[in-house]
Formats: structure tokens, sequence, C-alpha cells
């Protein structure tokens, strides 16, 4: 097989050069020919020019898509090859990065939507990403006899993303890209990296920004034994590579090993699941890009399992619950467990206090009984066992409740260390009434996002409160609150969340006065009301 990869010159003048740049691109797809089987053009290819923003970029675009798409398959139907190229299509809400593939024919046989949006493609008014936030398997395409895998640009950064491609036995892989602030050795590392993980051949498509330049180009084929079968770095013109995309790369099962496998399948053999970045169809999307209104199954679905428990965090989780609240203590001997009371009476067969007992001692008590006996024997559970379950699965609204001693800060660090192994930063925030905590959470972690807490005054200062000590939420306190406290937040950039109601109307209610999530102990219910508002007020 031939492969011609098309790397052009890329302006930073934006305007003053698309004509140019433009027809440069044309020139390029003329030079190839039919010694070609396949021809890869870099990401956005029909626009090599910084117009700012991306929506400037396909709004621009959009007088040379349908020239630069017919000129496309023009090259496939004269070159007998296929073709693939990346530009921006136009959705019902948006623009989409995507890459078309058309064979010989002309014949449209490959759509890629990118799969990782950039942060500019994200935060830009023009593009469509919302489909990113849901799951789907990696896109291959099979094509005479080949199967076909797909990476654009900021796609190539996401490692983790590379075994679930290689477990869909690709042959190669179609890169059209820019990463134009990576030096030539970085991408020649990324490249290696991802042929040698998924045994597949790497095709990649990127621009250059100067032949002087050391950084972005790069377009390049490479083996996957890791072998650099041509790299362009930063000229501008084709890249003409022969291979043999059936010889893949196959090794031992280790030094004493007899089988030949794939690296993939080697790895696969030892991996340990708790050592990497929780990852998959169960991730859910980060704090800051979960939509509102939203419902807080409050101490889990606690109006049907004993609250703060596994079931209870499990059975909200299952439904569909987008975020969880949970309440926290330090046990005697420092160990953090979820607990709504100081007291022990009314959520267990214990007395006292829960922090005057060890975890051990707090272990022999029934933590289910009094909800009903058919959860006789549960245990309590620590924040360790919830990350270890959830993490990364829900949205934790996590209340660190105020206890009598000197260990403020030791509570502090513990929190955040365990939010950090469980590698949740994006999936938490912190809920409290102290403001000692929310100072110590500041300066020991000011990247978890906070919440204020109604403090026992009730004296509606909350809000103040929340402007005073930076944080991104507050959660008032029914009824202690007014349209003007809610108005106050909004001004300022900080959502509401409300404790609580079990009566789906209310909470529609709250809704309409502009509370953002509402805390609710009857989460069923009260999210499916919301659910049916959401229709109507889209």
């Amino acid at each position: 097989m031939k492969a011609y990869i098309i790397q052009p010159y890329y302006s930073l003048n934006g305007k003053q050069d698309i004509e140019k740049c433009y027809n440069d691109m044309l020139e390029l797809m003329d030079q190839c020919d039919e010694s070609a089987d396949i021809i890869i053009l870099p990401e956005s290819c029909h626009c090599q020019a910084n117009m700012g923003s991306c929506g400037d970029s396909f709004l621009t675009k959009e007088k040379y898509t349908e020239h630069f798409e017919s000129k496309v398959i023009e090259t496939a139907k004269r070159c007998k090859a296929l073709v693939f190229a990346n530009y921006g299509y136009k959705s019902d809400i948006g623009y989409l990065n995507v890459t078309l593939g058309f064979n010989k024919n002309g014949e449209k046989v490959a759509e890629y939507v990118k799969a990782h949006p950039a942060p500019s493609e994200v935060n830009d008014p023009f593009m469509d990403t919302d489909y990113s936030y849901e799951f789907r398997e990696p896109y291959v395409v099979e094509i005479d006899g080949l199967r076909y895998g797909f990476m654009t640009c900021y796609d190539f950064y996401f490692y983790e993303g590379f075994a679930p491609l290689a477990l869909q036995n690709v042959d190669i892989i179609i890169g059209c890209s820019h990463q134009r602030s990576d030096s030539h050795q970085a991408l020649e590392i990324i490249g290696r990296f991802l042929s040698y993980n998924t045994n597949a051949y790497l095709l990649r498509s990127s621009i250059s920004l100067g032949e002087d330049s050391e950084i972005c180009g790069c377009s390049m084929a490479v083996a996957p034994n890791g072998t650099m079968l041509g790299n362009m770095y930063s000229k501008i013109g084709i890249l003409k590579v022969e291979f043999d995309p059936t010889v893949k790369y196959y090794k031992k099962a280790g030094f004493y090993g007899t089988k030949l496998q794939p690296h993939y399948e080697y790895l696969d053999q030892g991996r340990r699941p708790w050592l990497y970045r929780p990852a998959g169809s169960a991730i859910v999307a980060q704090e800051r890009f979960m939509g509102y209104p939203r419902v807080c199954a409050h101490r889990g679905f606690s109006g049907a399992l004993p609250e703060n428990s596994l079931a209870s965090f499990g059975a909200a989780v299952a439904l569909g619950a987008e975020e969880i609240e949970f309440d926290l203590w330090q046990t005697k001997d420092g160990v953090l467990v979820s607990a709504h009371d100081m007291t022990l009476e009314r959520i267990s067969n214990g007395t006292g206090k829960i922090y005057d007992y060890t975890l051990e001692e707090l272990k022999k008590l029934d933590f289910g009984a009094k909800h009903s006996e058919k959860f006789k024997g549960l245990k309590i559970a620590t924040f360790e066992q919830i990350l270890k379950k959830f993490a990364c699965q829900t949205i934790m609204n996590i209340h660190v409740k105020e206890q009598e001693d000197d260990k403020k800060r030791e509570r502090v660090e513990k929190i955040c260390a365990l939010i950090k192994k469980y590698d949740c930063l994006q999936h938490v925030y912190i809920m409290s009434t102290e403001k000692e905590i929310h100072k110590l959470f500041m300066e020991i972690a000011p990247d978890i996002p906070r919440c204020m807490g109604e403090n026992h005054e009730h004296d509606f200062t909350i809000v103040d409160n929340a402007i005073e000590l930076g944080c991104k939420k507050v959660q008032l306190f029914k009824p202690y609150f007014n349209q003007e406290m809610i108005d106050k937040a909004h001004e300022n950039g900080i959502i509401c969340n409300v404790f609580y109601t079990d009566d789906p109307q209310e909470a529609i209610e709250f809704v309409e006065r502009g509370i953002d999530t509402i805390l609710t102990n009857n989460y069923l219910a009260v999210a499916n009301a919301i659910e049916e508002w959401k229709k109507h007020h889209a």
C-alpha cells in the first residue's frame, strides 16, 4: 500500500493569506496521482490560516466547503484512491469537527466526529460538542478488508483511549491534526507510542508553520513496532510511504514467554484496574460541564434505603442521579466515615458521639436495622469506600460536618488526599457551613470547588459569605432564603442548591424561581418531575 500524506503551509496571518493557502492546498492535491492508494489531509484542511476563534474559522470556511468537498471527491476518483479529509460540518445546533473518507468512486465511506473537542472548541458558542459527553465505542470502519481507526488533533493526547482502540483490531489509524504547540520530538513520541500500543500503522497529516519551525508539523507514518517510516518535520509538500498493512508486530509474552502477541494483549494479562485512571462508559461529565437544573440524591436514595450507605448511593447512581450528597465525620482513630448525625442513636444501635469511636468500634454497630429489618447488619461506610465504588460515576456533594475538636486541618488534608487518590477532583465539591473549613480548603486545595452552607443563625447571610469566601455554590436552607438571595447569587456567578424538598411540585416551583440543584430524599419522583419539566422548558 502506498500512502500520500499532505503537509501544507499554515499561515498565522489569518484572512489575508486564506485564499493563497486554500489554493496551495488544491495544488498539493493535484500533485497526487494513481500511484497513491490512500491520501490523507490535515485537520481543517480547507482553511490553513489562523482565523482566531473556532467559530470565526468555521464561518470563514463555509464559502469553501462545497467546492473543497467536490475537489476531494474528484481527487479520489482521479487517483482511484481512498481520500481522508477533515473539515467543519454544520449540524442543527452548531459546527462539528469531522473527518470524512471517500473511496475511489467518490462515495463517502467514513465519517468520524472528533472524540475529544479541545477546550477552545468546547468554549466556542459556534461549536457543537454536546455529543462528546455521551458514551460511544471507538469509531472503526472496514474498507476493502482493512480496519481503519481515527484520531483528530486533541484526541492524540488521551492515552487511555489507545487501549479500547487497540481492542478493535485496527490496521490503520488516520490522524488529521494540528497540535500547533508541540515539538517535533513530542509528536514523534506520541506517534510511536500510539502505533506500538494499538499494533496499527499511523498515518498522520498535519501542517507546517514554516520550514524553520521547531513545533507542529511532523506529518508521519509509523509502523506497529514504533519504526518511523517517514516524517515531514516542518517541510511543505507530500510524504510518500509504502507499507504492508497486514504486517503487524508481535512479541514474546515477557522475557521467558514463548507465545507471540501484540503489546496490548501482553498488558491486559497483567492489568490491575485500580492502578489506572477511571475511564469508560460509567464516567459522567465533570462538575463544571454537568447541566442544570439538577437533582441531588440527599444521603443517596435515602427515602428508600438506609441513608449515607453504599446501598443508598448505589441505588441513586443506578437510577441516574447526576449528583449525590453525603456527610463526613472523622473517627477517633482518624478515619473519615459517612453519617448525618453527630450522635449514633437515630441511625444505629449505638449511643454517643460518632467521633468518640474508632472505626473498628463503629463496625460492630448496625447501621441498617433502624431503617428496616431487611438491612440488619449494614455497616457504616467510609469515605474511601464511597470513592472506590462511585468516583466519577456521579457528582459528589461532600458535606464536611462541624466537629468539636482541633483536627480540622488534618481532616481537610485527608479529604483532599483521598479525592486525589481516586482521581475525582473534577467530580466533587465541598459543602460546609464553617468559614474555617472553607479557608482551609482554599489554602490546601484551592482547585476543589466549594459550596457555602447555611449557618445556624438563619440570618440570611449565606450568599454574602459565599461571595466573601469565593464559593462557586450556595446551599440554601428552606425556608431561610428569598428570591433576592437567589438573584444575588446568580449575579455573582454562584450556583444555588436548595435543601430540601421531597415534593415533586415544590421542586418544580424551586426550579422556576431559579434554583439550580434540588436536594431530595425522594430521588426518583423528584427526578422524574424535573426531567418532565425540562422537556417543556429546553
